[in-house]
């Protein structure tokens, strides 16, 4: 079973001035053979995400005209441009619609479904899209749209702007990806106004960023990110906020914009593994944005210097909106707009600086959440999520049911690249049942191709295990599939456990259901309305990778010691204790982890040879 939504690396897909020329006449064709006798360019199974959709595929026609000067285009154009106008265009207060703040204004608005009343709420971001795909054809209707109907629009596009901003709140629905979006839409509209009226727009777009935005951030990971969904981070709606981000930054040259992309630019490069899989979200944890997300990554990896091309996007969705057949969709049309418009090229080697949150090398990666626990592992094409036992999510040793891996005090980390070789070592101070402190040293080490792992705390009374992920996905090449499986060696004994135990909240990695799926089925709230993450940590127990104490320790200490990656190769690490710290001899590297209390600023001390 692949899932469905996570494919081939966004960078995969050609993006040379001759490739967009062939996607925009692939839309022409399209378009020319759907346009109906009243204008419309609609999906004819479009039924939600609706009034914007004509006049997205619209602005793709108006783009091919000024690459291509396709004689057919202008009547196309007009024609489309006149049924957005006459029929999608609405200024009656849309029955039950709740944010408003004014009514009977008789301010223009988008509607997410056509029927009043039906599906009210999705009208504020169906208005910040027809919103843009306004704009993008203002930009390009010198020569191609009649001075009648360009005024027209105009006027529509500037109604559009005080809707979203004065007679709604604004931001109803909690989403970055809109918010931001609103606000490139009000930066790209001012250009078209009168210098008085342009001005008061553009200022007001940069004070709602500044205040209602940029403001609101929240942290994880060390990072300040616009929030999604009541969330710092979704899966599908990050990358597309990162791409307003970056329309945002060329439209208006404003530097806060290009500091906040760099930021969630390289929150995603820590969160990211090397095969481009990621997992997790407020929204969706694991839906994928396909080229909605190309311009903000491209950007953004270039200016940080970064591979974020490797993120996994929908390649349904590789080139535009489509409908359930592949037909043309003209939802997010502007995003393709952009793209083809933004000269930048994707940057293709990994960023030069460590990162806090990541161990990359190779093959190998680890991302870590904000308790600098691993949140995702990939090694041999494998992916491993954070376990559950009894309710407690993460990577650590288990003592009696009670996992230490939910820190207590500052955690500390130490970076060390060397020999071929990368290294993390992380000391957590953790309080177990019996309310004692200890220390868990954890150290990932990696040549690119396999994972070490050496985890070490004072020794426990009873018999302790290391919980060492949860076997979940696999790399297939073009696709990510589900697995139970992992290639994964250990010291000491290991296993993979399964739930005793069925029901939602137990996951068994060899069922068929995805972790999307069972996030939603534990939220509070209706699918695509409920918190996947926070569904997900109501999760009670899931299958597990078990490793026993690795023999040889000292007598003080609980050591554990597992590889991920290719098998075949002995595995039978030495442990020799001292006065500065322990010393672990694998066959691959000889690893000397400092005393708990650190260095004489009570950082981790590390040194490591191959």
């Amino acid at each position: 079973m692949h899932l469905p939504y996570q494919r081939g690396p966004l960078h995969d897909l050609p993006d040379s001035p001759q490739a967009y020329d062939a996607v925009l006449a692939d839309v022409v064709e399209q378009a020319l053979a759907r346009l109906t006798p009243d204008g419309s360019l609609e999906h004819p199974a479009g039924g939600d995400d609706i009034g914007d959709t004509s006049l997205g595929v619209t602005s793709l026609l108006a783009l091919a005209w000024q690459r291509s000067r396709d004689p057919r285009l202008p009547a196309a154009v007009g024609r489309s441009l006149a049924f957005h106008l006459r029929e999608r265009v609405y200024r009656e207060d849309n029955p039950g619609y709740p944010n408003l703040r004014r009514s009977d204004t008789r301010l223009p608005y988008a509607r997410y479904v056509l029927e009043p009343g039906a599906h009210p709420i999705g009208d504020w971001p169906s208005t910040v899209w027809a919103l843009l795909q306004a704009v993008n054809v203002l930009d390009a209707a010198d020569g191609l749209v009649a001075d009648a109907q360009r005024a027209q629009l105009r006027d529509t596009a500037h109604g559009y702007w005080h809707r979203l901003t004065e007679a709604t709140f604004f931001n109803p629905q909690e989403a970055g990806n809109q918010a931001i979006g609103c606000v490139v839409g009000g930066l790209m509209l001012a250009r078209h106004l009168p210098p008085e009226q342009g001005e008061s727009v553009r200022s007001r777009a940069l004070a709602l960023y500044a205040d209602e935005i940029r403001a609101h951030r929240v942290r994880d990971r060390g990072a300040l990110l616009p929030p999604e969904h009541r969330g710092a981070y979704d899966n599908n709606y990050g990358p597309i906020s990162l791409s307003f981000l970056a329309q945002a930054h060329r439209v208006s040259g404003a530097e806060m914009f290009a500091e906040d992309g760099d930021a969630l630019a390289r929150y995603l490069d820590a969160r990211l593994t090397n095969g481009g899989f990621d997992i997790g979200g407020p929204r969706y944890s694991e839906q994928h944005s396909g080229f909605e997300s190309v311009l903000g990554l491209r950007y953004f990896g270039r200016r940080i210097g970064s591979d974020l091309g490797r993120y996994r996007g929908d390649s349904r969705w590789g080139r535009h909106a489509t409908r359930a057949d592949g037909g043309l969709d003209g939802h997010f049309a502007f995003m393709l707009v952009w793209q083809i418009q933004d000269p930048t090229r994707w940057h293709r080697t990994p960023a030069a600086p460590t990162a806090r949150h990541q161990l990359r090398a190779g093959t190998v990666s680890v991302a870590f959440d904000d308790r600098m626990t691993p949140a995702l592992v990939e090694a041999a094409g494998t992916y491993c999520l954070a376990a559950v036992v009894n309710r407690q999510h993460g990577f650590g040793p288990v003592l009696d049911g009670f996992l230490m891996c939910r820190p207590t005090g500052e955690v500390r980390v130490r970076d060390v690249r060397v020999d071929g070789l990368t290294a993390k070592l992380v000391t957590q101070p953790v309080v177990g049942r019996d309310h004692v402190l200890r220390h868990v040293r954890s150290l990932y080490v990696t040549d690119g191709t396999s994972l070490w792992t050496t985890v070490v705390v004072q020794r426990l009374d009873g018999t302790p295990y290391l919980l060492a992920g949860l076997p979940y996905a696999a790399d297939d090449g073009d696709r990510v599939r589900r697995t139970a499986q992992a290639r994964v060696t250990g010291a000491g004994p290991l296993r993979l456990t399964h739930p005793r135990t069925t029901g939602v909240d137990h996951f068994d990695a060899r069922a068929a259901t995805t972790q999307e799926q069972a996030a939603f089925a534990l939220a509070a709230d209706p699918r695509v309305y409920g918190n996947p993450d926070e569904g997900w940590r109501h999760l009670v127990s899931s299958s597990a990778l078990e490793a026993d104490p690795a023999p040889g320790a000292p007598e003080h200490l609980h050591v554990f010691a597992v590889r991920y990656g290719p098998e075949g190769r002995p595995f039978a690490p030495v442990f020799a204790d001292g006065e500065t710290g322990l010393t672990v001899r694998t066959e691959a590297f000889t690893a000397l982890i400092g005393q708990p209390a650190g260095d004489a600023s009570g950082e981790p001390e590390l040194t490591l040879r191959a």
